[in-house]
């Protein structure tokens, strides 16, 4: 009897973790994928090669918290058993640094983080990034976004995700990629 009332707390305190963890990122995490511009460069015997695409794309999940805060993304860190923990130095008239934790990896992502926000469903607007982001880290595991079609499905993807983020950057990928015609230039992302 005395096992399973300590199994019963015990599988108690990993629900309110998860809980906790899902509240948490619900409040303070993103999911996003960033484009790098990475053109041809010179270097001193060669000139080296960029992405034919043009750009570098990367995933990134992350929850930032200032420095008096920073338990809760060691607990966030340990519960995954994956990631970094980054400090970014303040000089401005805050008073103390931010800090966050990040999954960048690929498989990190793939075999932890993706399958954790699937099973425990976060209910914010955060759930259709997170939907969003994990559609991208897929196309990515299969290499789409080497080719341009992958890169501009991607694109399209994260067009729709953390709308407060400015997307000006993004629009130019995809016009600089969108099929001219003779009477027109047809934008693949609509001016709204």
């Amino acid at each position: 009897m005395k096992q399973s009332k300590n199994a019963s707390r015990a599988d108690n305190q990993q629900e309110r973790l998860i809980g906790w963890i899902l509240g948490f990122v619900d409040g303070e995490g993103c999911f996003s994928i960033n484009f790098t511009k990475q053109p041809d460069r010179q270097e001193a015997t060669r000139i080296r090669r960029g992405y034919k695409t043009g750009y570098q794309i990367s995933q990134n999940f992350a929850v930032v918290q200032g420095q008096r805060s920073l338990r809760s993304l060691e607990v966030i860190k340990i519960f995954f058993g994956i990631g970094k923990i980054y400090r970014n130095r303040r000089h401005d008239n805050h008073k103390e640094d931010l800090y966050s934790y990040k999954v960048t990896n690929r498989e990190d992502l793939k075999r932890v983080i993706i399958p954790f926000f699937k099973r425990n469903k976060l209910i914010t607007s955060k759930r259709n990034d997170f939907l969003l982001f994990a559609k991208c880290v897929e196309l990515m595991l299969q290499n789409k976004h080497l080719a341009i079609g992958g890169m501009l499905k991607i694109a399209r993807l994260t067009q729709k995700m953390n709308h407060k983020k400015s997307r000006d950057k993004l629009i130019r990928i995809l016009r600089d990629y969108t099929p001219r015609s003779s009477k027109r230039r047809q934008d693949i992302v609509p001016t709204a």
